[in-house]
């Protein structure tokens, strides 16, 4: 990208943002895509809102914040030890750590496990005890942290009041929290639309034509959307925090129910056999209400890290898919084994934490156990193997480039392209620590 136009981006990004994420305090609705079971037959997601002047004193009950807490995430669960709602801080939700400096590069289903449960034995077990016998327990617990290793979100943040605010902590702490999940009228959706019409009464809303009338997460982030649209004097802010890249399976688009429906064909092809009125009745009700929402439309791009900024372009996307083609090459030209395989690496790894807190993956490989830091401040100091740690960041930036229109800012490549090239500059003055383990 040249320049001139660098420049501009970075003034508008400055103009719009002020001080980044926390430019304004406000409530912040989190649109999460489905993945799993709900990818593969409902494909409605999650939602939650975060809240950046109220905090959690615990899971169960929230307080104001104090200076340079960066406030808390809630959300109504099912089957969650018999509670409501649950309050966690906003790094942890998302990573399953607790400062931005120890959110991993990489992920693997090994190393989120892992994240999940430390986090559970220091900060949740009151609420989320071990299992008999001393396992950590089974059930949906794991939902409480860890979000954006599972799924991309969606962020649409608009500013709150103080007094509302306290008012808000007055009624969460007062209330009985059990609970009280109900599919169809009590779902995760109609939680965040409570706290947001608490705000803003009659902001969110349920659609009829493209929900059958069930609250859905997609159908209120595209109200506070509009709703921020038709209020320009309430500052409002629009944000996705990519799914973290790795090997934990991507998750899949958001939908509402009609749209679920209608562009699935386990369900549209039999019915459209049988009985063809009722696929003409779902295609009109999406037609009518269910489309032209994009919810990472013109979002910026968040990172624990730094200020939000803009979505890399699709002309940087080649440039940086060009000059990663010749990073691989130089990756493989000078390994000093024939292929790595990535099923291996994980099959033999077992997570830990070094002694700040930062993860990193323990290997073994031959009879030789190599230890690789994930972190951007351990994975040059920490990696036992630097060849290894190349590859780790060559599967991290595949997948930030892999879409025709990347959910990725392009400092946030042009960082971990630096950090692949510091990494061959150890390896050329130490040599590959991986020469004889094959």
């Amino acid at each position: 990208m040249s320049m001139s136009r660098r420049a501009f981006w970075v003034v508008v990004a400055l103009l719009f943002l002020g001080s980044g994420v926390r430019a304004h305090a406000g409530a912040t609705l989190l649109l999460e895509e489905p993945y799993s079971y709900d990818g593969t037959w409902a494909g409605t997601g999650h939602v939650a809102v975060y809240l950046d002047r109220v905090c959690a004193e615990t899971p169960l009950k929230v307080r104001r914040c104090r200076p340079g807490e960066l406030g808390a995430v809630l959300s109504r669960y099912h089957g969650i030890e018999g509670h409501d709602w649950f309050a966690v801080p906003l790094i942890p939700y998302l990573y399953s750590v607790e400062s931005a400096e120890q959110v991993p590069l990489y992920a693997d289903p090994k190393l989120v496990a892992f994240l999940r449960n430390e986090y559970r034995h220091k900060h949740l077990a009151a609420v989320v005890p071990d299992s008999a016998n001393g396992e950590p327990p089974d059930g949906p617990w794991v939902q409480l942290v860890g979000s954006a290793y599972d799924r991309t979100l969606y962020a649409f943040q608009i500013e709150t009041s103080a007094e509302k605010d306290d008012e808000l902590i007055a009624i969460l702490n007062a209330r009985t929290n059990r609970g009280a999940y109900k599919l169809l009228s009590a779902n995760c959706a109609d939680f965040v639309r409570e706290l947001i019409n608490f705000y803003y009464p009659r902001a969110l809303h349920r659609s009829i034509l493209a929900d059958f009338g069930v609250t859905t997460p997609k159908q209120i982030a595209k109200c506070l959307a509009r709703y921020s649209k038709h209020h320009p004097e309430l500052e409002s802010t629009r944000f996705l925090i990519p799914q973290v890249p790795g090997t934990v399976k991507r998750s899949k688009p958001v939908k509402g129910v009609v749209e679920s429906a209608f562009k699935s064909k386990k369900y549209m092809a039999p019915l459209l056999v049988w009985h063809p009125a009722i696929v003409g009745c779902v295609a009109a009700a999406y037609f009518t209400g269910s489309t032209g929402f994009d919810p990472g439309k013109h979002a910026l791009v968040f990172d624990p890290r730094r200020d939000l900024e803009p979505q890399m372009s699709s002309q940087e996307r080649r440039e940086y898919l060009n000059r990663l083609e010749s990073m691989t090459r130089m990756v493989a030209e000078s390994s000093t084994v024939p292929e790595i395989k990535l099923s291996h690496l994980e099959a033999s790894s077992q997570p830990r934490l070094d002694n700040t807190g930062q993860p990193l993956l323990q290997l073994k490989l031959g009879e030789i156990p190599t230890e690789v830091g994930l972190t951007r401040d351990n994975i040059i100091n920490a990696s036992d193997s630097p060849e290894l740690a190349q590859h780790l960041l060559l599967i991290r930036l595949r997948e930030e480039l892999r879409r025709s229109t990347p959910r990725v800012s392009g400092s946030d490549v042009s960082d971990d392209m630096e950090l692949l090239e510091r990494l061959q500059h150890t390896r050329a003055q130490l040599g590959s620590s991986l020469a004889g383990t094959f």
